[in-house]
């Protein structure tokens, strides 16, 4: 099942579209995001991410705050991860997100090696 809800002008009216938007994010547990665009954050992590990580073959960075970019969750796929326990993976994107953690509320790393 896709919904599609277009948040266009300003006002009331879609100010309840966005409520209605994340509400409907947290309900059924995906990120649907209002005309589905990365915001600033996630492109600014992304960019660290795929800097720190140059062999991901696999990159997702979302904002789960609801727009403010205080909390983030990052799926990243790489070989690079091989032979590393999982906090060791962990610690290495922590490493990598040093400077943008400091204006963060909360991160939720994923991380996986890719299937051969």
């Amino acid at each position: 099942m896709q919904r599609m809800l277009a948040c266009k002008g300003s006002g009331t009216g879609v100010t309840a579209l966005r409520i209605l938007c994340r509400n409907q994010a947290a309900v059924l547990g995906q990120a649907w995001r209002c005309l589905s665009t990365q915001t600033d954050g996630e492109v600014r992590i992304a960019k660290v991410l795929r800097e720190k990580f140059p062999q991901a073959s696999s990159l997702k960075v979302v904002d789960i705050s609801g727009g403010c970019g205080a909390m983030y969750e990052v799926h990243i796929e790489s070989c690079e991860f091989n032979g590393k326990r999982t906090v060791q993976q962990h610690q290495l994107v922590n490493r990598a997100l040093k400077e943008e953690i400091q204006g963060m509320h909360g991160l939720r790393i994923f991380t996986d090696i890719p299937k051969q």
